[in-house]
């Protein structure tokens, strides 16, 4: 198939003007309430910022450490402030935006140049739209679609080598956070199973214009490779159980009345499924029990476990 060069748009799920708190690289998020208009653009539409901060932009795509055959994939370019440093290292850069204004600003900022035909630009919303093959991922991200990126990315095969991504500061310190931290979270263990996470660098607000009304950090993501064999499904929905109440015991979080129905149903379901014998002379809230005494994970509270013990 041809390459489509900077000046094709491919027009993927174009926005609505309903959903309009995007935050971008070169323009990002603002917080709800933040009327301020960017004087190029009619950024209240989206609720954008850009980023003026040149030291910020080259400091990011130092960080990923691009290789002259790197494909990259960047997420909310907006006007290219990160974009035409990528395009200087890189073999070829996908960018995905979802302002049609924005992407035409970019085709016209690389028109003319040497790197214009090694830029894609997609219109869209990136939960939607079908990602290509890249080596590396960096995007001063949507505050919205933060947690989906992560887990689109994580779940996308073949693996990519980096991701450098921009995030809200809370967001960025739980996918960063450790067993017994304050910010240790359902987050911060599903993300950790499948990815090695680092904060390498805080953004003031004051990097972009006009600025937002909260600071923002910038995480490396380097995917485990191979990934572990289990079912993120599943480890999700002990995580679900665990983290609704992080700083209670596990036998409390396990005995609650709700979760033990739904678990004994999914067990019984497992077993009919198996085709294995269901001892009905049990009570399964024993059972449960007898479990997180075998483990020694009875009065563990889930704020101090680690994944080696979420996994066993």
């Amino acid at each position: 198939m041809p390459k489509a060069v900077a000046n094709r748009f491919n027009k993927v799920h174009e926005p609505s003007v309903s959903k309009a708190s995007t935050k971008k690289t070169g323009g990002s998020s603002s917080a709800p309430g933040d009327r301020a208009q960017n004087p190029l653009f009619n950024t209240e539409r989206f609720g954008q910022h850009i980023l003026k901060n040149p030291q910020v932009a080259q400091a990011i795509v130092e960080k990923a450490n691009l290789r002259p055959t790197d494909k990259v994939l960047e997420v909310g370019p907006g006007t290219g402030n990160l974009t035409v440093r990528i395009l200087e290292k890189a073999k070829s850069v996908t960018a995905i935006e979802m302002d049609p204004r924005m992407a035409a600003e970019l085709t016209k900022r690389v028109q003319g140049t040497p790197e214009h035909r090694k830029l894609e630009i997609v219109i869209g919303d990136f939960v939607k739209a079908d990602l290509p093959y890249f080596d590396v991922c960096i995007s001063n991200t949507p505050y919205q679609i933060s947690s989906p990126l992560v887990f689109r990315l994580l779940s996308h095969r073949p693996l990519f080598r980096v991701a450098i991504l921009m995030f809200q500061r809370e967001f960025a310190l739980r996918l960063v956070a450790r067993p017994g931290d304050g910010n240790w979270s359902r987050l911060s263990a599903n993300v950790q199973l499948y990815a090695k996470v680092d904060h390498i660098m805080k953004v003031s607000k004051n990097s972009f214009r006009p600025p937002p009304q909260v600071e923002s950090s910038v995480v490396r993501i380097v995917p485990i490779d191979p990934p572990p064999p289990v079912k993120f499904e599943e480890f999700d929905g002990l995580n679900r159980i665990l983290f609704s109440r992080p700083n209670k015991s596990c036998h409390a979080s396990f005995g609650h009345k709700g979760v033990l129905e739904m678990m004994e149903t999914n067990w019984k379901t497992w077993c009919s499924a198996k085709n294995e014998m269901i001892d009905d002379s049990v009570d399964f809230k024993t059972k449960v029990n007898d479990i997180l005494t075998e483990t020694g994970f009875y009065e563990t509270r889930p704020a101090k476990m680690d994944i080696d013990d979420l996994l066993k």
